[in-house]
């Protein structure tokens, strides 16, 4: 099947009671059985329950991976990989990198002994210099968050490879729609569900995707271990929101194109970070792995001060200042205020990351409407 058939079908069957197309929402916490062990698939909810089963067999399908598995957040999901490491390993992570991924690397296990290395993985000569006999495992961001830098899969999935470590590809800002990692040779692939998956800021959820045998023993022990589930209702709407992923994609990168062009050409922008535009230093490597560049545009104002891009960003009426991204609505974001405070200032410069940085995630609206709300920003800026 392509793409498009699979957010519809892959892994789906109407309901073996009723013939539903869509998947029930089983809110249940236990199942009955016949006899001692004798139950049909389903013992606890903790450990599985039929919607979140439909949930995981989609997104293998779309990851075109053997298993999947679902957590209540792209943290969480994090969260249980990690938790395969044990005091003393080593994990290389890109220096471009979510916060909220920083501080659970930094703050929840380097005091458990897991060490870090924070590198830019843009150069595969300076991760090949920072493998050390201790590195179990690349954790990888492409497109990074939030400069947009590229990271090459294959290469990165070879080395760690040759060395017997894992490669973990956060593919969030992708999307399957986008990008299949375990394609080019990675290991496993975790998403946060949150975003573009479910595609209408209206749930938490996280999932990793492995044909690795090993991993998914640990994930599927974490989750009847420590319980980091979604609850039903939030696997159905993940499960709706897939349906409709490879349009809701399409339309979104149509109208990121647009306006990064208007960026780039706009007399009041410094700089602009979008992988489709050619004099992106990672624009070839985004051709060759992604089947198109992205619905996230970060940029900086030629007047580069951070009060001027507060000023920006509190003056648009259609882009919505949120955290998130990945809906349908197109929002605007502070990332050194926002989505990468828990990042030390210093370490955040030192990857790039300025002040005064702004990042767009562009949803499906009219591209005129958008292009035409920053430039009334604009405006409202002038001096």
């Amino acid at each position: 099947m392509k793409f498009n058939t699979k957010t519809i079908h892959s892994g789906q069957q109407p309901e073996e009671t009723t013939g539903a197309v869509m998947p029930p929402v089983f809110f249940t916490s236990t199942y009955a059985q016949e006899a001692p062990n004798r139950h049909k698939g389903h013992e606890y909810a903790r450990v599985t329950n039929p919607t979140r089963s439909a949930l995981e067999n989609l997104l293998a399908g779309l990851e075109d991976a053997d298993h999947a598995c679902a957590f209540a957040s792209g943290c969480a999901a994090m969260d249980a990989v990690l938790k395969m490491l044990r005091p003393g390993d080593q994990v290389i992570a890109t220096n471009d990198i979510y916060g909220g991924s920083y501080r659970l690397f930094t703050e929840v296990f380097e005091p458990y002994g897991i060490q870090f290395r924070f590198i830019d993985m843009s150069s595969i000569d300076a991760v090949r210099q920072a493998f050390t006999p201790e590195t179990r495992m690349l954790w990888v961001e492409t497109p990074t968050n939030p400069l947009l830098n590229i990271v090459d899969i294959a290469a990165l999935s070879d080395e760690a490879r040759k060395r017997g470590a894992l490669t973990i590809v956060d593919n969030t800002f992708a999307s399957p729609a986008l990008q299949q990692p375990l394609k080019l040779g990675a290991d496993a692939v975790v998403h946060s569900t949150t975003k573009y998956i479910g595609g209408h800021s209206d749930l938490i959820g996280g999932a990793v995707c492995t044909s690795h045998d090993e991993i998914y023993d640990n994930l599927t022990f974490q989750t009847k271990t420590t319980g980091a589930v979604p609850g039903p209702m939030d696997c159905y709407l993940a499960l709706r929101g897939t349906k409709t992923l490879a349009l809701r994609v399409e339309r979104s990168c149509e109208n990121a194109r647009v306006l990064a062009d208007f960026l780039a050409g706009h007399p009041d922008v410094g700089d602009v970070r979008y992988p489709g535009h050619s004099n992106h230093p990672g624009h070839e490597i985004a051709r060759r792995q992604m089947s198109d560049f992205g619905a996230m545009v970060s940029f900086s104002l030629k007047k580069d001060d951070v009060d001027h891009a507060h000023a920006f960003m509190s003056n648009t009426r259609i882009f919505t200042l949120a955290e998130s991204l990945g809906g349908v609505e197109s929002l605007i974001s502070h990332p050194a205020s926002m989505t990468h405070a828990s990042i030390p200032k210093k370490i955040r410069e030192a990857a790039g990351l300025k002040e005064s940085l702004i990042r767009l995630s562009v949803g499906i609206e009219d591209a005129g409407d958008l292009r035409d709300d920053l430039q009334s920003a604009f405006r409202s800026i002038a001096t």
